[in-house]
């Protein structure tokens, strides 16, 4: 799967809007680690379940269970009235150097309603200035993500390779503009990412 990257130096603070009535936000609860791992993998044939679940596992333990307290308060989810998970979403400081928009997904039955939006406005909106920039690893069939990223601010990093991670970047370009409304990618701005943070992914064998 081809691999992309943003940043977003300042937020477009004209872009956050309100969750629809009948959702709300709460925090993920130290015995909803099920639910959420879940949530991850929803919309994904059923098959691939196992070898999901086992990455989930593994990421866990070593990126997220030495901050166990600290991830359980940075995850954020939605739920319907009936306290249904339905989105889910966080920041958190990747390798406690740069502060990255994780683990964002809505359900399928969900989305077009303006969830995503709403989750995004929440989690960006209690970060103050000098949190950012902030960053994110996204992929180029993910086209609506992509868009409403853009109107937060983010910018397609143009650097080659992130960490162990190539930048597909170049090779992107045509699926997005075919699969774009052509005002949204017109709308897509290119950036290079700060020295700090290409060095930071080398540092390590892990992605963030």
């Amino acid at each position: 799967m081809a691999d992309l990257f943003m940043m977003c130096e300042k937020v477009n603070r004209d872009a956050f809007s309100a969750l629809p009535d009948g959702y709300y936000f709460r925090n993920l609860k130290p015995d909803e680690f099920g639910a959420w791992k879940a949530l991850q993998y929803s919309g994904v044939d059923e098959k691939h379940h196992p070898a999901y679940h086992a990455i989930l596992d593994e990421y866990w333990k070593n990126a997220y269970e030495p901050h166990r307290d600290l991830f359980f308060n940075k995850c954020v989810f939605v739920c319907d009235k009936d306290d249904n998970i339905v989105s889910t979403g966080m920041i958190w400081k990747s390798y406690g150097k740069f502060n990255s928009l994780s683990w964002f997904k809505t359900i399928d039955a969900h989305k077009g309603r303006g969830i995503g939006r709403a989750l995004v406005s929440h989690i960006m909106d209690k970060l103050t200035d000098d949190e950012y920039p902030v960053f994110l690893h996204t992929h180029p069939d993910s086209i609506q993500a992509i868009k409403l990223y853009s109107d937060f601010g983010f910018c397609l990093i143009t650097d080659k390779k992130v960490g162990n991670r190539n930048n597909d970047l170049d090779e992107s370009m045509d699926e997005l503009k075919q699969n774009m409304q052509p005002k949204d990618f017109a709308n897509l701005r290119m950036c290079r990412a700060p020295r700090y943070f290409l060095d930071t992914a080398d540092s390590t064998n892990e992605s963030f």
